[in-house]
């Protein structure tokens, strides 16, 4: 049986029974045709083929938690045998903005079906591993959520002993010692020392040798694309120590450090430190925004366990003596609501990814396992009373996704910007030139040549920087998310997450006090640079410009208005499907994705850059709610910075004729709202060749000029008649000197 998707963007929130509709029993299980009643708590429902019970349903998010890259629960209702082999699923709903990247829905459920058939009693009972599912490139952090949550709530389930039957026998546990942490070892050791007696593990691959085990997985692609030319460069050198074990904390961490970590853990709870070196990051990017530590994953007894970014502390250095540098180290503590005992043998699998085309991945798992040494543990006798079967007790609840540890030492924003400050840097020097060419635009629109070719290169830095490469492209999204912020819940650390994206907004916010909306439209957006861009390429191929008539003009303007409302009004709805409909904007297709993407999506995007040829920034003028979004505040601009004649409208009419987006007035006037700050018109206002105004100026300069010359003087006396005795004599004045 395959996985089924049903589009439940807007459904409420709720428990199995208000899914249960969404679902038909045939969906969970081959020949099914009725559901019973739910029974305990968490609700299972018995699923009937005939008068036999052929398995239960059950609601994921009812046994473990479930939130994905949107802070929303993914709800999915889950079939399982007695047996504990999962039967079916179905994603019922969820509020994940994978449509926004153009990935199909079908696609990220369908990399669960590696779940489906699976026998999760022996991994509840620690005989296999959790399995792996598929990973789609952009969607890595749903796809995993999603997986280890069927995976963890089925185990959950099984070992509640609910499903009775062989499920419940495979997991019956033996009587074994007890492990507990031996308190009187708190000495501390240097880092050789820790690596010697096995305190802390290591795993150290090549980039060669990480190739041939893509080879040897028959993944030839995935192999072929390195990340350093050579195969003898390090990979990763990666380590892992509990450093909740009072000697491994206090040699790792320092005295101080180890303290501030008992502070906050919680009594049994444990926290490991991560630290790694070479070419690849076992940190991965898919944290910075969808919270999800995904190329690392903690493994015990059959579970499985992927940090998310409040169980994170970012550390700079280790404190014992020798420990080399390392380019990243990290403490996760481990949450509460996983089960885990460091007195027993656990792994951390780190998942590597290699890009195999413009959006898919390859992936490997490797396995570093640890055993904690025996001179950490003290072992006592088991228990004289046997083992019962655990009774059907309520499972814990999701936790909510904004629980996170108060006294974490460094916020994950922090981290973050620390992490990318090349990218912040060379942001805040483009946002500083933009800055200084508008505080001297005077000064440049006097050398047109030189300005033109400033603007071109500012343009490409837009394009090809900003967008292609950080893709800090805005979006309307962006408003519509903070608007929600602000009736939900504002937090400035989920804006703070993505440096590039708020440092634009930042420079907007200020822009739009001094200059209104031209700043980000007319230089700071990647897709109104790639229009501009596009339609230089077609006027030097002498592509026919088209201008509509002023009257038409003016009234498409209102369209891209419009747009922004309905999305607005949408959103306050609601903002997954406020989103969808924000695919009006080509900016993920074109900036984003770099056109890999569906068609439809593909030829929009090409059909807004085609018009673009013949009309300069169509988009821009007419359809972009983006634009609209920020002219609207722009209205509030402090400052005219652009300067007009008398003569401007009446009789002159040549900046609204040339104009590239056509936001000058017959009669003179700017429209603010539509200008884009391009400084065509700034141009004209100095030019002494084409402007009336400054033509006159220049006349009359010249004249002046001409009649203060000498040689213009004695010209002029030359030519003076002269008279004696009131009878004009003819000749110059020495003549009329030597005649008297």
């Amino acid at each position: 049986m395959t996985l089924i998707s049903v589009a439940g963007h807007a459904f409420a929130a709720g428990g199995l029974t208000d899914y249960l509709s969404k679902v038909s029993p045939g969906d969970m299980f081959e020949g099914a045709d009725r559901f019973g009643e739910p029974v305990g708590q968490p609700a299972i429902v018995p699923v009937y083929k005939g008068k036999d019970v052929a398995g239960y349903a059950y609601l994921n998010t009812d046994f473990t938690n479930a939130v994905g890259y949107s802070g929303k629960p993914i709800h999915m209702i889950v079939g399982i045998d007695s047996a504990g082999v999962v039967r079916g699923l179905k994603l019922v709903d969820h509020k994940e903005p994978i449509v926004l990247i153009g990935i199909p829905e079908a696609r990220v459920v369908e990399a669960l079906n590696s779940v489906i058939g699976r026998d999760l009693s022996r991994v509840a009972s620690g005989a296999e591993r959790p399995p792996q599912v598929d990973i789609v490139s952009g969607a890595t952090v749903t796809v995993l959520v999603m997986g280890d949550s069927v995976v963890r709530s089925a185990v959950k389930l099984i070992r509640s002993g609910r499903l009775g039957g062989d499920a419940l026998t495979q997991v019956a546990a033996a009587k074994a010692p007890v492990k507990k942490l031996n308190a009187s070892v708190n000495e501390t050791a240097d880092w050789q020392t820790l690596v010697g007696d096995g305190s802390i593990r290591s795993l150290r691959l090549t980039v060669g040798e990480v190739s041939e085990a893509f080879r040897g997985a028959k993944l030839e692609e995935a192999a072929g694309h390195p990340e350093t030319p050579s195969p003898e460069d390090r990979f990763i050198e990666l380590y892992v120590a509990p450093v909740s074990v009072p000697s491994i904390g206090r040699s790792l961490l320092g005295d101080e450090g180890y303290g501030r970590l008992q502070k906050r853990l919680k009594p049994g709870q444990s926290a490991i430190l991560v630290a790694g070196d070479g070419a690849y990051s076992f940190k991965g990017s898919g944290y910075v925004r969808g919270g999800i530590f995904d190329r690392i994953e903690l493994l015990q007894d059959g579970q499985g366990l992927r940090f998310r970014d409040r169980d994170h502390t970012r550390l700079t250095q280790i404190a014992a003596d020798g420990a080399p540098r390392l380019r990243e180290i990290a403490l996760y503590v481990v949450p509460d609501s996983y089960t885990f005992n460091v007195t027993e043998p656990w792994e951390l699998q780190l998942l590597v990814q290699r890009t195999t085309g413009s959006r898919d991945k390859a992936t490997l798992p490797y396995d570093l396992g640890y055993t904690l040494p025996d001179r950490y543990i003290t072992v006592e006798a088991p228990p004289v009373a046997a083992a019962q079967p655990p009774a059907a007790a309520p499972a814990p609840t999701a936790v909510e996704d904004n629980a996170a540890f108060a006294d974490e030492d460094t916020p994950l924003w922090v981290s973050i910007w620390q992490m990318n400050r090349v990218e912040v840097g060379i942001t805040i020097a483009g946002i500083l030139v933009l800055t200084g060419i508008f505080f001297f635009q005077d000064w440049l629109v006097r050398r047109p040549k030189m300005f033109a070719w400033i603007r071109r290169g500012y343009l490409l830095f837009a394009l090809v920087w900003l967008g292609w490469y950080a893709n800090a492209q805005l979006s309307v999204v962006n408003v519509l998310t903070f608007f929600n912020s602000l009736v939900t819940g504002f937090n400035w650390e989920f804006f703070l997450a993505a440096p590039l994206i708020f440092i634009l907004w930042a420079s907007v916010a200020a822009a739009l006090l001094f200059w209104g909306r031209g700043p980000f439209c007319g230089w700071l957006c990647p897709f109104g640079a790639l229009q501009e861009l596009t339609n230089g390429i077609a006027k030097w191929l002498k592509v026919p410009q088209l201008t509509l008539p002023w009257g038409l003009h003016e009234r498409l303007w209102p369209i891209k208005y419009i747009i922004f409302l309905g999305l607005f009004g949408l959103s306050l709805y609601s903002l997954a499907l406020a989103e969808m409909f924000a695919e009006v904007e080509p900016f993920k297709t074109a900036i984003i994705l770099k056109f890999a993407r569906d068609w439809p999506f593909v030829i929009f995007a090409l059909t807004m850059l085609a018009a673009g040829l013949f009309i300069e920034r169509f988009y821009c003028r007419y359809l972009c709610p983006l634009g609209a979004a920020l002219a609207i505040p722009g209205r509030l601009r402090m400052f005219e910075w652009l300067k007009r004649w008398p003569e401007c409208g009446s009789p002159c009419h040549i900046c609204s004729k040339e104009c590239p987006v056509q936001s000058i007035h017959p009669e003179g006037q700017i429209n603010v709202n539509e200008c884009i700050y391009c400084m065509h018109c700034q141009e004209l206002y100095q030019d002494d060749q084409r402007c009336p105004h400054q033509i006159q100026v220049r006349r009359k300069r010249e004249k002046f000029v001409a009649l203060s010359s000498p040689a213009e003087k004695g010209e002029a006396r030359a030519k003076t008649v002269v008279t004696h005795k009131g009878k004009p004599i003819g000749g110059t004045e020495e003549a009329a000197g030597e005649h008297a």
